[in-house]
């Protein structure tokens, strides 16, 4: 039985493609918290994960991602979802992957149809997804640009202008001076 633990690039054309677009593409897939990552025995590229997708019981999930460590939001196929790999579409099962059960799937960001991202790895979401919740449409920013202003941003600074005049040898003194003074 052929269990693939990620999509490829084809797949961002299988969801671009899609004949019912009020059809949701991410049926069945859930923003999770890594809650702990351990290497499958005796193979070395798997990783034993446990993931709280808000059920009951956190999921166990077998994958190849090399960033998927604890603390980390993933997103998650979830059994009985259908992910679609090749240009074809595959239902997600539990499965024995080396020799350990899975209950799902970490997807990558190509496997979403988002651009940017590695195949292969995990597909990352900030902090600001809930956890048991769909995953964006798009790739989100990881920085939290366009999210609620950081807790220590610090004083405001003025924004430079993008075609500011530029100082004589005299006004870069002065200001070099200034901050100088400022420090002491």
């Amino acid at each position: 039985f052929f269990f693939p633990l990620f999509g490829n690039s084809h797949t961002r054309v299988a969801y671009e493609s899609m004949a019912d677009e009020d059809e949701n593409p991410y049926a069945g897939y859930l923003v999770g918290i890594v809650v702990s990552c351990e290497p499958v025995p005796n193979k070395d590229s798997l990783f034993q994960l446990k993931v709280d997708v808000g059920g009951a019981e956190e999921l166990q999930i077998v994958t190849n991602a090399v960033n998927a460590n604890a603390g980390k939001r993933v997103v998650v196929a979830t059994v009985g979802s259908k992910v679609r790999l090749d240009g074809g579409e595959m239902d997600v099962k539990k499965a024995t992957v080396g020799g350990v059960p899975s209950e799902g799937m970490l997807c990558d960001p190509p496997m979403l149809g988002w651009v940017g991202g590695g195949a292969g790895n995990a597909a990352l979401v900030p902090d600001t997804c809930a956890v048991g919740s769909a995953p964006p449409l798009k790739r989100p920013r990881m920085d939290g640009g366009g999210q609620e202003e950081p807790k220590d941003a610090g004083p405001e600074k003025p924004m430079q202008m993008m075609f500011e005049k530029k100082l004589t040898k005299e006004e870069k003194k002065a200001l070099r001076e200034a901050k100088k003074a400022a420090k002491a």
